[in-house]
């Protein structure tokens, strides 16, 4: 289990424990946490779940792959650095403590 923090737009944080194997998507669709839409349902095939990671956390997660990238560029204001999907963010032991940031919408 993780403690993800999910920080929405307008400032409020929702704490949750994430299972190990699901994605940070999957915390949030599970925890009902506004603001991650994940319409695709985690095929990485939209950027409605887009994130910005905190930046204490940016060098410490899984580089993003081709598909990830891609997506991004469809992304509400996506930050080079810190623009994540949560669908591609497996949750392990080592992501407790994770905060990710929502945008101010999704497209």
């Amino acid at each position: 289990m993780a403690k993800i923090t999910y920080v929405e737009h307008n400032g409020t944080e929702h704490v949750v424990e994430v299972a190990n194997g699901l994605t940070v998507m999957e915390g949030a669709r599970d925890n009902n946490i506004p603001g991650i839409e994940a319409d695709c349902g985690g095929a990485c095939a939209c950027s409605t779940c887009h994130v910005y990671v905190d930046p204490a956390w940016v060098e410490k997660l899984p580089a993003k792959d081709d598909m990830e990238e891609d997506m991004l560029d469809f992304a509400f204001e996506p930050d080079p650095e810190r623009s994540r999907l949560t669908c591609q963010l497996k949750v392990t032991d080592a992501l407790d403590g994770l905060v990710v940031k929502m945008p101010e919408k999704q497209i």
